[in-house]
């Protein structure tokens, strides 16, 4: 036992030193950011230092990812994610993620009839939205813009700007959302192919 958790100490150094690396920040940087002395993060990220809870939440906060991504996980860990439903103003709604911090997917599911139920009542808030309808049709009140989406149709908008959404007509709508912190975004990654035509 004693010998696993020497490992899995061991193993945060390097794993620290790539987020930083990964995410463009120097020492100084994260230094500013976090509070902890340049000389604690460089002894962390050698090893020379073991890692504590007063570190490592600072450090998990500055890069958006559970403390758990920072220590390391089990590499049996079930990647499913185990979704628990949940209904507000008559939606159900879906969680399609599990990292708190950085983008939160959703399935949405407005049932047929709550057309007459909701009125549009705009909200604002910090983040930044993505809209998918998979089945019916959404009607978005977007600022002054009040519009409809069908099956296949995207809307993206920052979350500042005072939103909602609801049934279009009298049938059932399904959507998914991504909802991220304000200035993030999706990024999508491609590799050039050489053999690939053009």
């Amino acid at each position: 036992m004693s010998d696993d958790f020497d490992a899995l100490l061991a193993a945060v150094g390097p794993r620290l030193r790539e987020l930083r690396r990964r995410h463009g920040l120097t020492l100084t940087a994260l230094s500013e950011t976090t509070g902890i002395p340049i000389s604690t993060l460089s002894r962390l990220e050698s090893g020379r230092r073991k890692p504590g809870l007063e570190l490592l939440l600072p450090l998990a906060r500055a890069y958006q990812v559970p403390v758990d991504e920072l220590i390391g996980t089990p590499a049996d860990l079930d990647p499913q994610v185990y979704p628990r439903p949940f209904t507000r103003n008559g939606m159900t709604v879906v969680p399609l993620t599990r990292k708190p911090g950085g983008l939160q997917a959703f399935k949405h599911i407005l049932p047929a009839g709550l057309t007459d139920a909701r009125e549009p009542d705009p909200r604002s808030h910090e983040g930044y939205h993505w809209l998918y309808v998979l089945r019916g049709r959404l009607r978005v009140v977007l600022g002054d813009k009040d519009f409809i989406l069908t099956d296949g149709e995207v809307a993206e908008f920052d979350t500042h700007l005072p939103h909602w959404f609801g049934n279009a007509d009298e049938h059932p709508v399904e959507f998914l959302s991504i909802l991220g912190p304000q200035g993030e975004r999706v990024h999508i990654k491609a590799r050039y192919r050489p053999d690939a035509p053009t």
